[in-house]
């Protein structure tokens, strides 16, 4: 279950990279409808990767 929770967690933060970049870009661009959707979702990656993070901080600690 933490070997599982470990890969979620790496994944998510991953995701959140991924879709900050893509934002950032779409910025640069001049795409601000776009880059704005991707930063909502960029708000919902780190919310999953936070909430991943403290339900694996529980685990270990019990």
């Amino acid at each position: 279950m933490i070997t599982l929770l470990t890969i979620l967690v790496g994944a998510a933060m991953l995701a959140t990279v991924g879709v900050l970049l893509a934002g950032v870009l779409g910025i640069a661009r001049g795409d601000p409808a776009r880059s704005n959707r991707l930063m909502r979702w960029r708000i919902v990656l780190q919310a999953v990767a936070l909430v991943l993070f403290m339900l694996l901080l529980s685990l270990l600690r019990s």
